[in-house]
């Protein structure tokens, strides 16, 4: 079956407090989104790629792309408004059956290991979305104040989010809505059901400054 990769790095990562989007910020001297990109691309020699990046650093990706890796096995398309829209731009470049990854650009440390277990897992369900038991414990909001709940019966989602081109693309033809907060939310409200594999606590998502100094740490240690 063929494999294509959607890397979405759409966003301009305000949190982290840089004008630079934070895929481009450098960790052991590379950036981001190289880790990414190389591990993805480690992972299966037949894998393809597209990357989805903001109108103004789409130069910046080609650059990292020629640096690094094979550019034949990489497009490049814009980012939307949204991680919905981003996504939505990405598949449209995916013409044939496939299993298709999406998985967050800034989570670098995404391993192998983990790409191909999701892999399987689609293969024979359809679907695959990596997840971590919560270590906090964890409440809900509502309007009279909050309501603990049971920590064991919830999990923390990761990417990437795996699922046959039969079941993403058209899920999302569907109108976009606030809860898409990732593919499995979308594939849902679709009508379709999704299938849980184990993530990576390392797999971990570069939002804020110490998430960097928590990467290095571990990348050090792989």
């Amino acid at each position: 079956m063929k494999k294509i990769a959607v890397i979405v790095a759409g966003g301009t990562g305000t949190r982290m407090g840089s004008e630079l989007p934070k895929q481009f910020l450098l960790l052991k001297n590379r950036p981001l989104l190289y880790y990414t990109i190389d591990t993805f691309l480690k992972a299966y020699d037949d894998l393809e790629l597209v990357l989805v990046l903001p109108d103004v650093y789409t130069d910046m990706g080609q650059e990292i792309i020629d640096a690094y890796f094979d550019k034949d096995r990489i497009r490049i398309t814009v980012g939307g408004s949204s991680r919905f829209e981003s996504v939505k731009n990405g598949l449209q470049l995916i013409t044939e059956d496939a299993i298709i990854f999406v998985h967050d650009a800034v989570r670098c440390l995404v391993t192998t290991d983990l790409i191909r277990r999701c892999y399987e897992q689609a293969l024979e369900t359809g679907s695959a979305i990596p997840v971590v038991p919560s270590n906090d414990s964890v409440r809900l909001l509502t309007e009279d104040g909050s309501d603990a709940l049971e920590r064991e019966k919830i999990v923390l989602v990761q990417t990437p989010q795996v699922f046959h081109s039969k079941i993403l693309i058209p899920a999302f033809s569907i109108e976009q809505k606030g809860k898409f907060t990732d593919e499995a939310s979308v594939v849902e409200a679709f009508g379709m059901k999704v299938s849980l594999v184990e993530g990576d606590k390392n797999n971990i998502k570069i939002t804020h400054p110490i998430d960097l100094i928590v990467a290095e740490q571990l990348l050090n240690q792989m």
